[in-house]
Parts: structure tokens; C-alpha cells; sequence
């Protein structure tokens, strides 16, 4: 679990958008250079293409930003997206990004909703969604498609994630 506790989830604003295309930037630069898929204004301008305030949550730690999440309703109207899932390199390896996904996945499982998201191949982050439950849907030489069925709600499965 997350060592520090003074992290919090707040709503996207619109003026969200533009330092979190730059964390997109920075945090996808390695494996998408890895994948010959790097593209200097792309990587930015695809976060800016699918940027919802309404759907965003900003991560704070001490008050200051320290990465994203996207939360939408899929396309099908059965269950939900999960995109846009950044934290700044200096927060990596100390839990946090376990317990925003492990608070996002209460909630999914509260609703009945399974979800679904994408990550590169070969990403470090692709462990920490098989960890919380995520299988592979479909992949490509690129992406590869997760889902996580919602599980059923009995009590708590472990301590409260987020404020």
C-alpha cells in the first residue's frame, strides 16, 4: 500500500489539459520510442484529442499534481474506460498507482461494471493490472486490450483507497 497517505483524487478541469498531454509525453516517451511509435506532437495531441474534464481525474500528492486517470462509460454502454492512467516518474515504486486503481476498481465493482483499457506492449505497467485481476482481450504488436470483470461487493476487500 501507498507509504504516504497525503494523496487524493480531484476533478479534471480544463486547464488540465496541457500539463497532462506534457506528463503523457514524458511517461510514454520510452516505450513508444521502444516501439518505433514516438512522435513529439502526437503523443501530446492525442491526450489533447481525448481530454474530458467530466471523465478526468487529476492525482494529488501534497496538493500538487502528480499524474491522471480518464474513467468513461465504454462505448457499449456495458462497463467502463479506463485511459489517460499517468504518474509523474518521481512518485513510481511506492504504491500510489495501486491504490488509485485498486479505489477506481472499488467503485467499478460497487456499479457491476467491468472495465476495459489499454496498454502498450511490454509496459511495467501491464503487471500491476494482471496484479489487481485485468486478463488479455486481444493484442496487437502494440496494444493490448484488458478487461477486469466486476467482482461481486461482500464487504471490504482491503483498506479504503483515496479520500
Amino acid at each position: 500500500m501507498y507509504r504516504e497517505t497525503n494523496w487524493a483524487l480531484r476533478p479534471g478541469r480544463a486547464e488540465d489539459v496541457e500539463p497532462m498531454a506534457e506528463l503523457r509525453a514524458e511517461v510514454m516517451r520510452e516505450d513508444l520510442v521502444r516501439l518505433g511509435r514516438y512522435d513529439e506532437h502526437r503523443v501530446r495531441q492525442r491526450f489533447r484529442d481525448g481530454f474530458s474534464p467530466a471523465h478526468t481525474w487529476v492525482i494529488e500528492l501534497d496538493g500538487a499534481p502528480a499524474g491522471c486517470v480518464t474513467v468513461r462509460p465504454y462505448e457499449n454502454g456495458e462497463g467502463l474506460w479506463l485511459e489517460h492512467f499517468y504518474l509523474a516518474p518521481e512518485t513510481r515504486g511506492r504504491g500510489l498507482g495501486t491504490a488509485v486503481l485498486r479505489g477506481l476498481l472499488d467503485r467499478a465493482d460497487a456499479a457491476g461494471a467491468p472495465v476495459r483499457l489499454v496498454v502498450l506492449q511490454g509496459s511495467a505497467a501491464r503487471r500491476l493490472y494482471e496484479r489487481e485481476g485485468f486478463r488479455t482481450e486481444s493484442e496487437d504488436p502494440v496494444d493490448v486490450l484488458m478487461v477486469r470483470e466486476a467482482r461481486t461487493v461482500t464487504g471490504p476487500r482491503r483498506p479504503a483507497a483515496g479520500r
